[in-house]
């Protein structure tokens, strides 16, 4: 039997990516001491007033089909945030409502790009990136980012990383899975390539309530970057709200009118009822982000503190978001083989860095989505296997 180009082209990058992670729930079934560091998927639950909203939406009939573009109470809150950030005119035309910033980003490269196109990315960059750019036949281009500049992508890096097939900067900032943030300053050095070059930008902002000491600086806000630039997001991370799946894009009229028919021939449509409580969570300041905030710089820095003094391996405090990233330093295990014996000898479960580009392969990447006493074994537990294998 024969398959498309696609099924061919994302293989290997679906959950390939992910299997510690699902090798660690599986053992975790009938061994309970394993601690799960390796996705963000927040400790605590949904704000209890989005519950509460959403089962009154259903209970009220908000159970039937929706439109293509989303409901009008949702596009109408989505106008009142993003309408405070950018220079631009903001009217609903400007959304699409898609289940998650997965299912947006999809929808985005798959109506910028083709095959031969080109989208650079800074390198680490988040593991499912590739298969959404390998998707429509894109090439991915990773741009390195360096610890030295705290991971913002350098304008020197990114220039000499552009051709003639260079159709989309990717942006994901805050930065998954290194915690980095983008200044406006670094906007603003990255703009008059952009504009020469005539590329798009597409900025993933799910993470955009978790940094924890600066404000937030988008794309959007830079004149010379609104017009050409595409944001992604959703209330996953923001609401501790993950298996919603309400996510959105924001563009141009343009652009959504192009992108309106693939999401029509995707999904028609979101439910209601989420609408209705993605609606009240943009429009209501969200305290779950703030404790989260807390709890995840907090995190971090126990971290940092509890390996200080383990030798061959060093934490990286992040800026923002819910992971740590901690440098290995050791001659006869790279990335892969220390977060796999990690798990069968410990029994902590940890990304390797590799899972999120070639830059990542010198890293391993720890949630900080679980409670501080369970951090504080897994660091006892790292702490313990590298003197073994020292």
């Amino acid at each position: 039997m024969k398959f498309s180009k696609l099924t061919d082209r994302i293989s290997d990058l679906g959950s390939d990516k992910w299997l510690l992670h699902l090798e660690a729930r599986k053992l975790k079934k009938n061994n309970p001491n394993i601690i799960e560091l390796t996705i963000g998927e927040p400790d605590q639950p949904p704000p209890e007033e989005l519950i509460e909203k959403c089962c009154d939406s259903m209970r009220s009939g908000r159970t039937k089909y929706s439109n293509g573009r989303g409901e009008e109470i949702l596009l109408d809150a989505l106008v009142q945030k993003y309408q405070k950030r950018t220079p631009l005119k903001v009217t609903r035309n400007n959304f699409l409502c898609l289940p998650g910033t997965q299912t947006a980003l999809f929808a985005t490269v798959m109506c910028l790009t083709e095959e031969e196109d080109e989208i650079l990315v800074g390198d680490p960059y988040y593991a499912t990136y590739e298969g959404i750019i390998k998707s429509s036949g894109a090439t991915i281009i990773p741009i390195p980012l360096h610890e030295k500049y705290d991971f913002s992508l350098q304008e020197k890096d990114f220039r000499i990383k552009i051709t003639s097939k260079s159709k989309a900067l990717l942006l994901n900032y805050p930065h998954n899975p290194t915690g980095g943030i983008l200044r406006k300053k670094d906007l603003s050095e990255l703009a008059d390539i952009v504009k020469k070059h005539n590329l798009w930008i597409i900025s993933d902002e799910v993470y955009e309530e978790l940094i924890f000491k600066e404000d937030f600086v988008s794309p959007l806000e830079i004149p010379t970057l609104a017009e050409r630039t595409i944001v992604v997001s959703s209330i996953s991370k923001s609401h501790a709200s993950p298996g919603f799946r309400s996510g959105w894009v924001f563009a141009s009229e343009e652009v959504i009118n192009k992108m309106l028919p693939l999401a029509e021939t995707m999904l028609f449509g979101n439910q209601p009822f989420i609408a209705d409580m993605t609606a009240y969570a943009i429009s209501n300041k969200s305290q779950t982000a703030l404790k989260m905030r807390t709890d995840y710089q907090r995190r971090a820095k126990l971290i940092c503190k509890k390996l200080a003094n383990t030798k061959n391996i060093r934490p990286i405090m992040p800026k923002s978001g819910m992971f740590i990233l901690i440098k290995l330093e050791l001659k006869d295990f790279n990335d892969e083989k220390f977060a796999w014996n990690l798990l069968h000898s410990e029994g902590v479960a940890v990304m390797p860095g590799s899972s999120f580009g070639l830059n990542g392969k010198d890293f391993i990447r720890l949630s900080l989505t679980v409670p501080d006493k369970e951090l504080e074994r897994a660091c006892e537990r790292i702490d313990e296997f590298v003197k073994k294998i020292d």
